[in-house]
C-alpha cells in the first residue's frame, strides 16, 4: 500500500479553497464588467487591485477552511472517518455557501443602487423590515435571485460531494510525522492568509483605500470584508474632551454671543430687526434623492428638471448645498433638528437616547404645523422624532388621503402635493408645513394615471451612464419629480396662501454616481451623494439671487425663520444663510460632511 503525501482532510480543503477563490475572482471580474469606472477618474491599477482582492478573498476562504480543519482534528468529527463528521462538515459548507450567495447578491444590488459595497449601514433597514422588504420586492427580481441562489447551492453541494467521494476513494497511509508536519504547515498557511501579509500589522479594510481610486478600492473589497469591517464601528460615541477642544472654532462658526466652554453653550437667541404684519407661511419640501448633478440647474444635457431650474431663477438658490451624510432618515433628522445625524450605529431617529431634540419649528408661534408624507411615518421611527418634538403637529399619512397607494412608498408624489395643497388652502392661520416626497426612489413607479400627460422617454444607455443615470427607469423617475413640482406650484398659485408663502425645496440626499464633466472628478468619490439643491422660492417676498458658496442642510430652518422675521432660539449647527454673519464672512461659508461607513469626516470650503 503506497503512502499518501497529504491527508484526505487537507486535500479536500485545499481543493475547496482553491475553487472558492476562483469563483470569487470571477465575481470580481464580473463586477468590473457590470460597474464601469466613473468618467474622468484616475486609471485603475488593475494588477494591484486584483492582487489585493485575491488577498481579501483568501482571508475569508481561509477562515471557513480553518474552522473545518480544526473540527477534523477530532477523530469522531473527521469527515473522512465518521458519518457524523461528514454530515457536520457538509452542513457547515452548506451554510457558508448560502451566506456567501446572499452576501454577494445583496452586495451587487447595493452597489447598483448606492455605488457602495455591502456595509453594516444596511442593518439600519432591518428596523423597518416590512417597508424594506416591500421596496426590495418591488425593485428587484427577487424570484429570479432566489432561484439563482438555489441553483448555485445545488451546483456547489454537488461538486462538494463529488470531490469528497473522489478523495475518499484514495488508498494508502501517511506516516505520523509527515501527517503532523503537513497539518502544521497547512495551519500556518491558513494563518498567514487570514493575517493577510508578512509583517507586524494585518491586512486591513482601509488598505483598499490606498489605491488612490475609490472605484479600484470597491473592486478590491469583497462583501465579507466591507461588511464586517464596518460593523465594529456601529457603536461609537462622542468624546467630550474633543468637543471642548473644538469649542472655540464652533463659537466663531455659529456666531455664539455668550460662549461657555465649561457648559458648552451652543444657544443663540435670534431676534429680527423688524416684524412682518402678516407672517409668511412656510412649506418645506424634502425632495427624495435630489442629486444636483442629475438636474438641469448644473447643465446636465438630459435636462431632467426644466421647471425646477426655472424656479431657481425666480428664487434664492444655493447651488452648493450639502447634506451632512447620506440617507433619507438622516436627511429628515437634519432638516428638522438642524443637527447632523452622526449616529454610527443606526440613525439618530432610531436611537432612544436621542429622542428629545430642539427644533426651530416650535418657534413659529401661532402657526399651524403640518407634516405630509405619502407613506407611513412608522419608517425609521420618524413619527417618534416628529410627535415627540413638534408641538401641535398635524400628521398626514397614506391612509389620510383619497388617492390610492401605488407602491411601498404610498401614494404618488403628485397626489401627495395636490392633497397637501387642499389642506393648506383651507387654513385661516399662518402655517409651517413639511412635505416629504418618495417617488424618485426604487422601484421608480410612474402612476398609470399620469402617463398620458407625463410622457416617458428613452435615452441611449451610453448617454444615461455618461450623465449620471443607471437606468431609463431612474431617469424618468427623476423627470417625474419635476413634473410633480410643477403640478404643486401650479395648483398653489391658484390659492390665496401662495403670495405670502416661502417654499423651501431641499434634497434629503443625493445618489453617488458619475458627475461627468459637470463637476471636478473628485466629486465622483463622495460629494455627488451629498450635493443637493436648496431653494427658497417666494415670488413677491424675496428677490431672486443665486449663491455659490457651500451651505448645509442644517441651515434650512434658521434661514426660513430669518426670511419670515421670526424670533427663534437656535441650539444646533444650522445658521441663517442670509444673515450678515454668513454673507460677510467667507471663512464661515462652509459645510460639514461625513461618511460613517468609510470613516471620512470633512468640511467643504468655497474652493471646492
Amino acid at each position: 500500500m503506497k503512502n499518501r503525501i497529504v491527508p484526505k482532510h487537507i486535500q479536500w480543503l485545499l481543493l475547496i479553497g482553491f475553487g472558492l477563490i476562483v469563483v470569487m475572482t470571477l465575481l470580481r471580474v464580473l463586477f468590473l464588467n457590470v460597474f464601469a469606472p466613473p468618467s474622468g477618474s484616475v486609471p485603475v491599477p488593475y494588477a494591484e487591485t486584483l492582487w489585493l482582492g485575491f488577498r481579501y478573498d483568501a482571508r475569508m476562504v481561509s477562515v471557513a477552511c480553518l474552522l473545518v480543519f480544526v473540527i477534523g482534528l477530532f477523530p469522531r468529527l473527521n469527515p473522512f472517518r465518521t458519518s457524523l463528521g461528514k454530515k457536520l462538515v457538509m452542513g457547515i459548507w452548506f451554510v457558508f455557501f448560502l451566506i456567501a450567495g446572499i452576501f454577494y447578491a445583496v452586495d451587487f444590488a447595493n452597489y447598483a443602487y448606492l455605488n457602495e459595497r455591502l456595509n453594516a449601514s444596511l442593518l439600519n433597514y432591518v428596523a423597518d423590515a416590512s417597508t424594506s422588504v416591500h421596496m426590495v420586492w418591488q425593485t428587484y427580481p427577487v424570484v429570479k435571485i432566489v432561484l439563482s441562489l438555489i441553483a448555485m447551492l445545488f451546483v456547489f453541494m454537488y461538486l462538494l460531494r463529488r470531490s469528497y467521494n473522489k478523495i475518499n476513494k484514495q488508498e494508502g497511509t501517511l506516516p505520523k510525522k509527515a501527517k503532523v508536519g503537513v497539518s502544521v504547515s497547512f495551519f500556518l498557511l491558513l494563518s498567514l492568509l487570514i493575517f493577510g501579509r508578512a509583517g507586524q500589522y494585518p491586512l486591513r479594510w482601509s488598505d483598499a483605500f490606498i489605491l488612490g481610486n475609490d472605484y479600484a478600492s470597491n473592486v478590491a473589497l469583497n462583501p465579507f470584508q466591507s461588511f464586517f469591517s464596518s460593523l465594529k464601528f456601529r457603536k461609537s460615541t462622542y468624546e467630550i474632551d474633543k468637543v471642548r477642544k473644538a469649542y472655540a472654532t464652533m463659537v466663531a462658526y455659529l456666531g455664539i454671543t455668550a460662549p461657555d466652554s465649561t457648559k458648552l453653550n451652543f444657544t443663540r437667541v435670534v431676534k429680527p430687526d423688524t416684524v412682518l404684519k402678516t407672517p409668511p407661511n412656510v412649506v418645506i419640501v424634502i425632495c427624495e434623492s435630489f442629486s444636483s448633478y442629475k438636474s438641469s440647474m448644473h447643465g446636465n444635457p438630459l435636462n431632467t428638471t426644466p421647471f425646477f431650474a426655472q424656479l431657481c431663477k425666480e428664487g434664492v438658490f444655493f447651488n452648493r448645498c450639502f447634506t451632512p451624510s447620506y440617507g433619507t432618515a438622516r436627511g429628515v433628522w437634519t432638516t428638522i433638528t438642524g443637527t447632523p445625524d452622526v449616529d454610527l450605529a443606526k440613525t439618530s431617529s432610531r436611537n432612544p437616547n436621542a429622542v428629545n431634540q430642539h427644533t426651530i419649528i416650535n418657534d413659529f408661534k401661532g402657526y399651524e404645523k403640518f407634516y405630509f408624507i405619502g407613506g407611513s411615518l412608522s419608517w425609521a421611527n420618524i413619527r417618534g422624532l416628529l410627535t415627540n418634538n413638534i408641538q401641535g403637529l398635524h400628521l398626514y399619512e397614506q391612509d389620510d388621503y383619497e388617492a390610492e397607494k401605488i407602491d411601498v412608498w404610498g401614494i404618488s408624489d403628485k397626489n401627495l402635493f395636490l392633497s397637501a395643497n387642499k389642506v393648506l388652502a383651507q387654513q385661516k392661520k399662518p402655517f409651517i408645513s413639511v412635505i416629504q416626497t418618495a417617488d424618485n426612489h426604487r422601484p421608480y413607479t410612474i402612476p398609470e394615471e399620469d402617463r398620458k400627460e407625463f410622457t416617458l422617454r428613452n435615452v441611449p444607455e451610453d448617454s444615461l451612464k455618461k450623465y449620471g443615470f443607471e437606468s431609463v427607469e431612474e431617469y424618468n423617475a427623476f423627470r417625474y419629480t419635476d413634473y410633480c413640482y410643477q403640478k404643486f406650484i401650479t395648483a398653489a398659485k391658484k390659492e390665496a396662501y401662495f403670495n405670502n408663502t416661502v417654499f423651501v425645496f431641499v434634497g434629503d440626499h443625493g445618489i453617488g454616481g458619475d458627475v461627468g464633466n459637470m463637476f471636478p472628478t473628485a466629486w465622483n468619490r463622495e460629494l455627488s451623494s451629498q450635493h443637493v439643491p436648496l431653494l427658497f422660492y417666494a415670488p413677491g417676498l424675496v428677490a431672486p439671487q443665486e449663491y455659490s458658496f457651500p451651505v448645509s442642510q442644517t441651515d434650512v430652518l434658521p434661514t426660513a425663520a430669518g426670511l419670515c422675521k421670526i424670533p427663534y432660539t437656535n441650539t444646533t449647527m444650522g445658521r441663517d444663510l442670509l444673515s450678515p454673519l454668513i454673507q460677510n464672512n467667507i471663512e464661515l461659508q462652509s459645510a460639514f460632511i461625513f461618511n460613517p461607513d468609510k470613516r471620512r469626516i470633512g468640511v467643504v470650503k468655497k474652493d471646492v
